[in-house]
């Protein structure tokens, strides 16, 4: 039973649903934490619409109120009369204070004035003038005009007028009471003049003994004496009106205000509407209370009371000392919002509600509701549970398999499993399952991933390698492929036969509970997964045992699918590198370092080259084929084999990236016909330096452009004609020509060093930059400086990073001479050839030296054209060339018996270690080079 406690503080013993048990409540609060004024609103509403009527609006609503008998039409008439009656008091009372105040103010005005004109000097004498009146009439009449009043009447002892303000009434006799004036007092009276109503003054005239010797009246006519209240009354009327206009405003207000709480509703219907409001709140069956925002209970329906089994008395006192639970006396203490907070209340689960009734201008406290949800929280928990699995299922289809790595993966499943299935998650691989390949006979599985709510578990760690023994749940699930489940390992002499210390120490941490599952896919078993379980003291289920096979099935699909791209990926980055040079080749123009990293996706078609050409130059070469994957890793490596064979030629770089436009040409044509996917692009760099001149001949075929980091440690991006990329054709390709000062290095690298998808090739060019600029000396420092400073950990694309640093050939390694077209200077080359010879030590290559240096140069004048040039290289072997203006290249051939000449070549081949012939502008050069003794 719900008890209110009334004005004298006893209890009423009225019915529940009595209108005067709860009205003040119930007035403030409505089922539910609303207010109770809503409900009336919507029955009104309805109430309306049954009978046709349409719902009011903003001011209807108003004037609808005003005309029905509700209670606010009431308020507002009474309010209204009651300042109209107001209002018109205060007029009244005002226009008669008025008038009494303007008679008063007469008298004392015709008073003043009469004796002021009586004691005026003059006054006394004109009495006793022949003709009184000629004397005082004027000044009466001056003095009336200055005065204001109506009349100023000199009067002789009998009441004759000497003076009047109509010239005909003087010497007639004086209309009013002169008896006390001729006695000696004053006299003022209101009368009925001959000029009409009238408030007039009589005073005696005196002589000097006292004797009255003549009388002065003084008057205002009622007329007169009126009009300062006539002309004030419109001004009285106004204000009057505008005090009405504003209290019939403030009262609609308040009426309207009063409206909007009652909704236009009588004191029957609200009666009425009362009684259904307690009706519903005691029947409901959910719990009502209403406390206030001091924390104390106003109202608490039976449910309330049954629920929370409240005292009698608890109507009134402080949620605090009600008794209850201590979270939930805090919650209806504290009045903070609650949504389905669940509080347990003895042998039941209560879901709670609570709002504050202040929201929208209410009274200040909340209206919490109460349901009890024993059973329907027994049946939540089990359907939230199967949610809770099927969400787990549901992010293990999204969340494992992000990369195409097999740690990576079993990461996932160990960290998707924590702490939502299990309290620990290990996963086990075998060796060849991580190197990408199939478990052959194998009985021990390496720790790949370990996760768990604490990282002091005594479990193996992550990268041990582990043999099971057959006895326990690993090995029997590897071996029967099925999951095994423990629920108490301390009773499992299975398990305990691993390792007696180690699962001891397990037990002793608090692991309780044991589920083994074998990573499977298809037939093929890859590893096992171990969920374990401490912090809950509930061991794992068959339920869970099912569920933890579906989660380790869909995982070992991922490991499988990065178990295959990781063998893939082998076998195309063992093919990439086995197609880029696997080692530099000796030479003693420049100190070379290289990198080659492969992309985390795949392998792509990066390449770089060193080639050794005559004349101690040496090419450097970096090439990129748009694309991944085998393809492109097959057309780099016949990319490669073309420069190889074309810098055979001693082609300028120009002239070699055309032949090399021309074969991408050629690989597309052959692709497409045979029905296999063209290669859609290639960019490549080639450079030719010469450490004698110290130039370097750059040419770029759509590839980044070179860095130069100088020997003050200076970068530059030198301008390269950039070219189409390879494959285009129909158009030439440019060179560049540098000097570079010994100790340069020549950085040449591919697009994945300074391009990505987050950042465009300048914001690389500048990272570069940067790099270089901090970069060692040697090239092997600035290879590791720029890949640490540009490389991400897990780089989109593979990169090729080639670093030549310059070297000069020393002058005194140079031998030259001019050779005029004259056979018999030969013999002077060959002295001059000797003597340099011994100069450098080289005695043992004179003899042969001098045969070849002879041929050559024999050939050159006689089939060549003037001028003619010798030059000797001293390097890592002896170089010789012979220079001519003409571009007719010798050939090598078998010369006839009876043939006089065709053997000098020969024997030039015969003698040499390499020779050849390369082009230049101004003509060719045929070289020979020998070994150094």
């Amino acid at each position: 039973m719900v008890r209110l406690p009334d004005r004298s503080g006893a209890r009423s013993h009225r019915r529940p649903g009595g209108p005067r048990a709860r009205r003040a409540s119930v007035r403030a609060h409505g089922v539910h934490g609303q207010r109770a004024a809503r409900t009336p609103a919507g029955v009104i509403s309805r109430r309306r619409a049954q009978a046709g009527e349409s719902e009011p609006g903003r001011f209807g609503a108003l004037r609808s109120a005003l005309t029905g008998r509700s209670i606010a039409r009431q308020v507002f008439v009474l309010q209204v009369v009651i300042v109209l009656l107001l209002v018109v008091a205060a007029v009244v009372a005002l226009y008669l204070q008025a008038r009494h105040d303007s008679t008063q103010e007469a008298r004392n005005r015709s008073v003043a004035v009469a004796e002021t004109f009586a004691n005026a000097p003059g006054t006394r004498a004109a009495l006793n003038s022949p003709n009184p009146t000629a004397v005082l009439q004027p000044r009466a009449e001056a003095a009336r005009k200055a005065t204001g009043v109506d009349f100023i009447v000199v009067l002789n002892t009998d009441g004759i007028r000497y003076t009047h303000p109509k010239p005909d009434r003087i010497g007639k006799k004086f209309v009013g009471t002169i008896a006390p004036a001729l006695a000696g007092r004053t006299v003022t009276e209101e009368i009925d003049g001959t000029i009409g109503r009238l408030v007039q003054a009589v005073v005696p005239i005196r002589a000097p003994d006292g004797k009255v010797v003549g009388l002065v009246s003084a008057g205002i006519t009622t007329e007169n004496v009126g009009g300062a209240a006539n002309r004030q009354l419109p001004l009285v009327l106004l204000a009057a009106a505008v005090g009405l206009a504003l209290a019939t405003a403030g009262t609609a207000l308040v009426s309207r205000r009063l409206m909007r709480q009652t909704h236009g509703l009588g004191p029957d219907e609200m009666t009425r509407m009362y009684e259904h409001h307690d009706a519903v709140l005691h029947a409901v069956r959910e719990g009502v209370l209403i406390v206030s925002g001091e924390g104390r209970l106003l109202l608490a329906n039976d449910e309330a009371h049954r629920l929370l089994d409240l005292p009698a008395d608890a109507e009134g006192r402080h949620a605090l000392d009600l008794g209850l639970a201590a979270d939930t006396a805090e919650l209806l203490a504290s009045g903070r919002v609650a949504t389905d907070e669940v509080h347990l209340v003895k042998d039941r689960l209560l879901a709670v509600n609570q709002r504050p009734t202040d929201l929208e201008g209410g009274p200040p406290g909340s209206v919490a509701t109460l349901r009890d949800s024993t059973e329907l929280r027994a049946l939540s928990g089990r359907a939230e549970t199967a949610r809770e699995r099927l969400d787990m299922l549901y992010d293990a289809g999204v969340g494992i398999g992000t990369s195409l790595d097999v740690t990576r993966t079993a990461e996932e499943l160990a960290e998707l499993a924590v702490p939502r299935f299990a309290d620990f998650a290990t996963v086990d691989l075998f060796d060849a399952v991580l190197a990408g390949g199939q478990p052959e006979g194998s009985t021990s599985v390496r720790r790949t991933a370990v996760s768990g709510v604490r990282e002091d578990a005594p479990l193996y760690k992550v990268d041990r390698q582990i043999r099971f023994v057959d006895t326990s749940p690993q090995a029997r699930s590897l071996r029967s492929g099925q999951a095994v489940l423990e629920p108490d390992l301390r009773v499992a002499p299975g398990w305990h036969a691993q390792d007696l210390e180690r699962t001891a120490q397990v037990v002793e941490y608090g692991i309780h509970s044991l589920i083994t599952v074998p990573l499977r896919a298809g037939t093929l078993v890859l590893g096992v997964v171990s969920f374990w379980r401490s912090d809950r003291p509930n061991p794992f289920d068959a339920e869970e045992l099912a569920l933890a096979e579906e989660l380790v099935t869909r995982a070992a699909v991922s490991i499988d699918n990065a178990r295959r791209y990781t063998r893939e990926h082998s076998m195309a980055v063992t093919l990439q590198r086995s197609l880029l040079p696997r080692r530099l080749p000796d030479q003693s123009a420049l100190d070379l370092a290289s990198r080659y990293q492969p992309a985390q996706a795949g392998v792509g078609g990066d390449w770089f080259d060193v080639l050794p050409l005559s004349g101690a130059r040496v090419a450097l070469v970096v090439g990129d084929v748009v694309g991944h994957g085998l393809h492109a890793a097959a057309t780099m490596g016949r990319l490669r084999t073309a420069v190889h064979n074309f810098s055979a030629l001693d082609l300028p770089p120009d002239e070699l990236l055309a032949l090399l436009d021309e074969l991408i040409g050629r690989i597309d044509q052959d692709e497409t016909t045979e029905g296999s996917a063209p290669v859609i692009g290639a960019t490549c760099l080639y450079a030719v330096y010469d450490p004698v001149t110290r130039s370097c001949t750059i040419a770029r075929a759509g590839h980044p452009p070179p860095a130069l980091v100088r020997p003050d440690g200076s970068v530059d991006f030198p301008e390269v004609p950039a070219g189409p990329p390879l494959g285009i054709g129909g158009l030439p390709f440019e060179t560049a020509e540098l000097t570079l000062e010994e100790g340069s290095r020549l950085v040449l690298y591919t697009d994945g060093l300074v391009e990505d998808r987050e950042r465009d090739i300048d914001e690389g060019l500048a990272l570069l930059r940067t790099a270089l600029e901090r970069s060692g000396e040697s090239p092997e420092d600035t290879c590791r400086t720029v890949l640490d400073s540009l490389l991400p950990a897990r780089p989109s694309d593979d990169v090729a990073l080639l670093v030549a640093r310059t070297r000069a050939l020393p002058a005194d390694h140079i031998a030259e001479w001019q050779v005029p077209p004259d056979p018999a200077k030969v013999a002077e080359v060959r002295a001059s050839v000797s003597r340099r010879l011994d100069a450098w030590g080289l005695d043992e290559l004179a003899f042969t030296t001098e045969l070849v240096l002879s041929e050559l140069v024999t050939n050159a004048i006689r089939y060549g054209a003037d001028p003619i040039r010798v030059r000797m290289l001293l390097d890592r072997t002896l170089i010789c060339e012979v220079f001519d203006s003409s571009s007719t290249s010798p050939h090598l051939r078998y010369a006839a018996m009876t043939d006089e000449g065709g053997r000098g070549l020969f024997l030039v081949a015969q003698l040499a270690d390499r020779w050849g012939t390369r082009y230049t502008p101004e003509g060719k050069v045929i070289w020979a080079e020998q070994p150094l003794p």
